[in-house]
């Protein structure tokens, strides 16, 4: 038998720290939507929200960060996250789902995320957003 030495044991970080703790997530969330306020091609999501989208800014913002590996600000104002549950009242198929997905990798790219980390959250947020989807198409 072997001693395991616990200061052998890196511990990796988490997607939180790689992109840059709260001050990048929260650059992140905001490029996000400005990018859904202001380009045509984001209408449909953009649609879902209410005309100021100041909440929907914090509410994503905090739900990120722990998503991410970081401080669970979501969970400790509203508890569990529910995102399904959350979002059955909003008709989200393919389309919505893929605009979803093409406004954020928009703006990871923009605030200059690193490219193969941007590949692994899109294939983490490609496998949410699948799941959130509640109508045929």
């Amino acid at each position: 038998m072997t001693d395991v030495n616990p200061e052998d044991e890196v511990q990796k970080p988490t997607a939180f720290e790689l992109v840059g703790g709260e001050e990048r997530v929260r650059a992140l969330v905001d490029r996000f939507y400005d990018l859904m306020d202001l380009e045509p091609e984001f209408a449909g999501i953009r649609a879902l929200h209410p005309p100021t989208l100041d909440n929907s800014r914090d509410k994503t913002f905090w739900f990120l960060c722990g998503w991410m590996g970081g401080p669970d600000h979501y969970i400790g104002r509203f508890g569990h996250p529910r995102l399904r549950a959350r979002h059955l009242p909003f008709a989200i198929a393919s389309g919505e789902r893929d605009q979803w997905l093409r406004c954020m990798a928009w703006a990871m790219e923009d605030i200059g995320i690193d490219e193969s980390l941007r590949e692994r959250l899109l294939t983490s947020f490609f496998d949410t957003a699948d799941w959130m989807r509640n109508r045929p198409g």
